[in-house]
């Protein structure tokens, strides 16, 4: 089977016939940075992956945003009046 890494960008050939997660373990790579993506489904870590199927691996991305008209220091964070 056919992965392809994002970070860095490569490929490599592992055997299929086995769960996404062993596949995962075989690329010493940790379940919880990355998304297992075959064509455009998300491949569970339960699911079996076969010798024909190419899969990606996504860097899991995370983070917060900012509100629109949040008011100030609400979703900055930042520390608004005195703290005594």
């Amino acid at each position: 089977m056919k992965v392809i890494l994002r970070n860095p960008k490569r490929e490599v050939q592992v055997a299929g016939g086995r769960r996404g997660k062993d596949v995962l373990r075989e690329l010493e790579i940790i379940p919880e940075t990355v998304l297992v993506i075959r064509g455009d489904t998300l491949v569970t870590a339960d699911q079996m992956v076969t010798d024909d199927d190419t899969i990606e691996l996504r860097p899991v991305m995370s983070g917060g945003s900012v509100s629109r008209g949040a008011p100030r220091g609400e979703a900055s964070g930042e520390m608004i009046g005195d703290a005594s």
